[in-house]
């Protein structure tokens, strides 16, 4: 096995035998700005208990130059990711002197150099077990410790970490900041960022508590930070999680820093939460932008107590900090901030991810057996937020509002800088709630899969609510009208169903919504007469909330092959260009882009690619002035363009500056146009070199890479398939333009070729590169064939790759059998 990938079994061993006191860590920025540097100096200084004698420190960089225990120089031992220490005794000093490596890929601490000014930027990201890419470390969640960053940089930059800074020492050019002493924590969220980066500053007050507050980003970005409305809702959740949880914020400060070529959404450092630079928009954003945004900043709140204050000992627990966090995101957004409708979306879009992954056949239990790091790394999934979330918004239906939050405060008050298991959680919410948490666990978070439930109605008129696969659940059922041009709920009744039929008394209605308010977590069916309803008049359904559980409900059954995606396309044309919410229309646009290219038979694809992309230039034509929709219809229509080449005059015009009236083309948007036409053999190299030089950002150079290699040229998408494959200078972003350039337009004739170089080329990539760019490897360019052979005898032939591997395979081999199956059906 591969030395950097630790197991489960081992680090239980290591946690058991060593008690960890303090961790001292130093840093030598001061030559990040000179490109030709490649790695920097980082000492660290670990005090811990140990009853062995011998163990080892993660660490993976350039070079390790010096280890000394308890004062004495060993001889170096070191595999590339393991720094073998013997010679133990049972109170320890070890210091470690060591060169690590700059990161392009964002795993560890990533370098940036910025194109618009040349300023260079800096940032560590861990999770789940980067760290030792910076610091010499024990790797593994449950050895919690005080940290102290020491950071040698430029001077003039920011330099941040968890904690503030207790002394700053200034010399020529150059300055030593060095942070106060952390509270306990994991190795995994220990962060450090500098860089001239702008600070805008605020701060929160409650009572006796004082949080200063800090929002950073790039300068080339300062003038879209939108730092007010960022501050406004970091107040409005520290407002809301205090009281939740009667536990105050115990992380000092709350800086929050947006950062480039960033691999995550955000991450829950406490003190310095990173976010990802695409949550600020270069010109218009809708309030579905916004709201995500908003989403995001509360997320990665919770979690200063769900997952750092309280931490799961192994990353089969992961759920315990995820699953909560997500489910925190979207009830404090509805709760605290004016973005209202979050569990609509909740329901219409970030539930799709989890019935998605739910029925892939790599699926598992909310609480997972991960037996290592790679197992780690690819459970950050659908399961793991969208369904934790889901089930946890059931359990809240369960025992109530008052309970889950009590638990919860319990569960902090007796785990604070600790490490649990599910079996801690389990313990306070039974106390509280008086009801056997132990069995709804395993009926929800120790299985897999998931219900279908569906209304019946037999020859006597007796209805039945079945469900495929029985489990517990407490359901509203609603019951909806149409009248005066409108569908409004009449009635609805509460019900717990447990059994695979149970007989209903139900009036009859229009509209019937068997998990009305979205409490559980099934997919739904609607019956023949609902079905009907909403093909008519979905757009006329009052309730956002309910409107969202309608699309749902269709999506899913398209993507199940029981509604045919010619029908679901056409209730999208019909309604979609009325839909209110923002937040739902763009989930829609982005399911239907998806059914016609994946489940439209191939002999009527043609026909509805045009239909939708004519669709959606009417809707964007009709859309109100400088509205949301206008510029979601925009984007959507330049997504469309990209596969129907019929529009490449329309396209143009736009970009030449004729558009609707209010609806603002800025530069993300300019691109989505431009790149449109190469991928339709419609733009020269030199539009792309001209729109280039308009906006000479990051942004724009890594476009312009996708925007050259998506152009309808045989040897073009040859060069973007060498690229990405054997160009180990790629950062992140650069892999990703070079694969969607690659493919773009779903020009099969031009890379079908390369099916079977594919499968000859993903074991090395997986063993050579670090997991995060072999995973964009074996995803992004997996062959979209019309048959399952190629991707079955690898499977066969390769039983003994692995597992991680493996899993991603059989999970993109799923998602191509969907995709067959279901054009095949209708």
């Amino acid at each position: 096995m591969n030395s950097a990938n630790l197991t489960r079994e081992e680090t239980a061993a290591r946690s058991a035998a060593v008690t960890l006191r303090s961790i001292r860590v130093e840093l030598d920025l001061t030559g990040a700005p000179e490109r030709s540097r490649t790695g920097f100096p980082t000492t660290t200084t670990l005090e811990f208990d140990s009853t062995v004698a011998a163990t080892w420190l993660d660490f993976i960089g350039e070079s390790v130059d010096r280890v000394s225990v308890n004062g004495v120089d060993q001889s170096i031992d070191y595999d590339g990711a393991r720094i073998a220490l013997t010679g133990l005794e049972q109170r320890n000093i070890v210091r470690v002197e060591a060169i690590g490596a700059y990161s392009r890929s964002g795993e560890g601490l990533h370098r940036f150099h910025d194109p618009a000014d040349d300023a260079t930027y800096l940032y560590t990201q861990y999770e789940p077990a980067d760290s030792r890419r910076v610091m010499a470390c024990f790797e593994q969640p449950d050895l919690k410790a005080s940290y102290t960053f020491v950071v040698d940089a430029p001077a003039g930059w920011e330099v941040l970490s968890n904690q503030s800074p207790a002394t700053v020492d200034r010399g020529v050019g150059v300055q030593r900041v060095e942070f106060a002493p952390t509270l306990p924590i994991s190795s995994y969220i220990t962060a450090v960022a500098a860089g001239p980066y702008v600070r805008v500053e605020g701060e929160w007050r409650r009572d006796e508590q004082h949080i200063a507050l800090g929002v950073f980003a790039r300068r080339s970005l300062a003038q879209h930070l939108e730092a007010d409305e960022i501050l406004e809702v970091t107040g409005q959740g520290l407002d809301f999680f205090t009281d939740a949880f009667a536990y105050p914020y115990p992380w000092g400060k709350y800086d929050q820093i947006f950062v480039p070529e960033y691999n995550l959404g955000a991450m829950e450092n406490p003190g310095l939460v990173t976010f990802t630079e695409a949550y600020l928009s270069r010109g218009a954003a809708t309030d579905a932008q916004r709201a995500g945004r908003a989403n995001t900043i509360l997320h990665e709140m919770a979690h200063m107590w769900f997952g750092d204050l309280v931490t799961m000992r192994w990353w089969d627990d992961l759920w315990l900090k995820e699953s909560f966090a997500d489910y925190m995101g979207s009830h404090a957004s509805a709760a605290a901030t004016r973005y209202t409708d979050a569990w609509a979306k909740f329901a219409a879009n970030r539930k799709a991810w989890a019935y998605q992954q739910d029925q892939l056949p790599t699926t598992h239990p909310i609480v997972a057996d991960i037996i290592d790091l790679e197992a780690a790394k690819l459970n950050f999934d659908g399961i793991t937020y969208a369904k934790g979330a889901a089930v946890l918004k059931q359990l809240v239906a369960f025992v109530g509002d008052d309970a889950f939050f009590e638990g919860a405060r319990r569960y902090f008050a007796t785990h604070a800088f600790g490490n649990t298991t599910l079996e801690d959680l389990l313990t306070e919410l039974n106390a509280v709630s008086g009801r056997d948490m132990r069995a709804w666990s395993r009926a929800w978070l120790e299985t897999t899969g998931m219900s279908t439930i569906r209304l019946e109605t037999d020859a006597a008129g007796q209805r039945t609510i079945v469900q495929s696969e029985p489990r517990p659940h407490r359901l509203r059922v609603g019951m909806y009208e149409r009248t005066d041009g409108r569908v409004v709920r009449r009635e609805q009744i509460s019900i717990d169903i447990t059994e695979e039929r149970t007989p209903v008394d139900l009036p009859e209605a229009d509209l019937v919504i068997v998990n009305d308010d979205d409490l559980t977590y099934a997919k739904v069916r609607l019956d023949e007469r609902s079905l009907a309803c909403v093909e008519e008049s979905l757009s006329d359904i009052e309730d956002p909330l309910a409107r969202a559980l309608v699309w749902s409900s269709l999506w899913n059954a398209t993507r199940d092959g029981e509604l045919s995606a010619r029908r679901y396309l056409a209730v999208v044309r019909n309604h979609a260009p009325r839909e209110s919410s923002i937040g739902l229309l763009v989930g829609i646009l982005a399911n239907a882009a998806f059914a016609v290219r994946h489940f439209v038979a191939d002999d009527a694809r043609a026909d509805e690619q045009q239909a939708w992309t004519a669709a959606a230039w009417a809707a964007l034509q009709g859309a109100e002035a400088r509205s949301d929709a206008q510029l979601s219809w925009a984007r959507a229509y330049a997504s469309a363009s990209a596969y129907d080449g019929t529009h490449s005059g329309e396209v143009r015009a736009l970009l030449d500056g004729r558009v609707p009236d209010g609806l603002t083309v800025d530069p993300d948007l300019r691109w989505q146009l431009l790149t449109a036409l190469a991928t339709t053999g419609n733009a020269t190299a030199e539009d792309i070199s001209d729109e280039q030089m308009r906006d000479d950002t990051a942004t724009g150079r890594t476009a312009a890479r996708r925007a050259l290699a998506a152009r309808p040229v045989a040897a073009i998408r040859a060069a973007a398939w060498d690229a990405a494959w054997n160009d180990l200078t790629l950062s992140n972003d650069h892999l990703d333009a070079e694969i969607a350039g690659f493919r773009a337009g779903g020009s099969r004739d031009l890379i079908a070729g390369f099916d079977e170089a594919y499968f000859s080329l993903i074991a090395e990539a997986w063993r050579s590169r670090s997991i995060e760019l072999a995973q964009r490897l074996v995803v992004g360019m997996f062959p979209a064939a019309d048959s399952l052979e190629l991707v079955d005898a690898w499977l066969e032939g390769n039983a003994s790759a692995p597992a991680a591997l493996r899993r991603l395979v059989i999970e993109q081999r799923d998602h191509l059998a969907r995709d067959l199956r279901v054009r095949a059906a209708h």
